[in-house]
């Protein structure tokens, strides 16, 4: 018969491998061999960055990568990359709450490419009050915002862009932003018509005071050049008040310049 030390040496090794959950066994007699039974089911997949399902297999992960806002939210990077409706405004809303809980002192970098509340076909698609909960909460967050336009900035998107810190405020080269009217398209009886267009009016006017207060421009200038679509360029959007620089690759100089192999094809000499 096994002695009393062995059998709670076995016991606690039972419990032990038990308790972390690898298998199931059976404890022998006599001889004291140990059978294993079947090893159990793969742990519950575990949520990944962006809530996708994951496991680990031997330290490598395994499962979908996670989706591209998210990583870019890891990295304190908020995208708006379409017009502004309900869905996209309570993204970009929740994004920069979360922004401003992780850190108040951290910047936040917002890159804009938007048409706005309507499309390129002036197809209303969102609310001017969509874009006014973005803008407010940029104000509203501590952090440090830095507003990048790539691509386009039209109508709200502009506004946007201007709202961000002075001095943090940028454009590409060949970025477009251009200043509009809210477009209403009210229908009803004719007393709900005027009411939207008594809203339409107020919303306007609001939007020309913001611009007023992030470019420094006189309203009355700035309601005159938004009575009708106003394009301006890269440097024309910084000589408006809308932008503080251009946003370019750092100049190498040439000295440091590593050569391709065949750079007399790319202009360099």
């Amino acid at each position: 018969d096994p002695s009393p030390g062995m059998m709670q040496a076995r016991g606690a090794l039972a419990c032990l491998l038990l308790a972390h959950g690898t298998a199931a066994f059976h404890m022998g007699a006599g001889a004291g061999a140990v059978q294993r039974l079947p090893a159990r089911a793969p742990s519950p997949a575990r949520m990944g960055l962006a809530g996708a399902a994951s496991e680990n297999f031997q330290g490598a992960r395994i499962g979908p990568p996670p989706d591209i806002p998210s990583l870019l939210l890891n990295n304190r990077i908020v995208y708006l990359g379409m017009p502004i409706n309900s869905a996209v405004s309570q993204l970009i809303v929740a994004e920069l709450l979360y922004l401003q809980y992780d850190s108040e002192v951290k910047p936040c970098y917002m890159y804009i490419n938007s048409p706005g509340t309507m499309t390129e076909a002036r197809q209303l698609v969102g609310l001017d009050t969509e874009g006014f909960a973005i803008i407010d909460t940029m104000s509203y967050v501590k952090c440090p915002i830095h507003t990048i336009c790539v691509g386009k900035a039209y109508g709200l998107a502009a506004l946007m862009l201007a709202n961000g810190d002075k001095g943090k405020r940028a454009v590409m080269p060949y970025s477009s932003v251009m200043l509009q009217q809210p477009l209403g398209q009210a229908q009803g009886q004719a007393s709900d018509i005027k009411i939207s267009a008594i809203e339409t009016l107020y919303n306007r006017k609001q939007m020309h005071l913001m611009l007023a207060k992030s470019t420094g421009k006189d309203v009355k200038q700035i309601e005159k050049d938004a009575s009708r679509q106003f394009y301006m360029d890269a440097r024309q959007a910084i000589a408006y008040g809308i932008a503080d620089r251009m946003m370019e690759r750092e100049q190498v100089p040439m000295a440091n310049a590593v050569a391709g192999p065949n750079s007399q094809a790319r202009g360099i000499s």
